[in-house]
């Protein structure tokens, strides 16, 4: 069988980044899968399940009621747990989405209160939250982001 794209990546040698993982096309409509790499791929540790769990609820609400909302798909954690899939309409760049994704960044980082969609009948597993860690996540993902502006996968 051949390899999807995203197990061609070398693991070992990424980053935290905004990376474009895949462009689908469809007749004319083009779908990009963005690549929000939160930590480094066997070198730090993974977003335990609570933190990433309410970064997806957080980020997945502001995406969807935000000034693009037109354009998501899909807002969703990797298995691996290094970080999250940005799905989006359009033939798009890292650079078209960068401040997109630091809004969405500051919105985690400020956001106080009741985690949207985490009550037993919204969510299947409502219980398993962390607001504080989301936001150390985020908030390290961010610095990673504005620093080194890593929108282009290594070799």
């Amino acid at each position: 069988m051949k390899r999807i794209a995203s197990f061609t990546i070398n693991h070992l040698n990424l980053f935290p980044g905004l990376y474009v993982s895949r462009r689908d096309k469809n007749g004319d409509k083009v779908v990009t899968t963005f690549d929000l790499r939160f930590t480094a791929p066997n070198k730090e540790p993974v977003v335990d399940m609570p933190a990433i769990h309410s970064i997806e609820h957080l980020a997945a609400t502001f995406l969807r009621n935000g000034p693009r909302q037109e354009e998501i798909i899909y807002f969703g954690p990797m298995g691996c747990r290094t970080g999250c899939y940005l799905v989006m309409w359009g033939d798009l760049s890292s650079e078209d989405v960068y401040d997109l994704v630091i809004s969405m960044c500051d919105f985690i980082i400020s956001f106080e209160g009741e985690i949207p969609g985490a009550k037993p009948e919204q969510c299947g597993n409502y219980r398993e939250q962390n607001l504080d860690m989301a936001k150390y996540y985020v908030a390290k993902y961010k610095k990673e982001l504005v620093e080194h502006r890593r929108f282009v996968y290594p070799e």
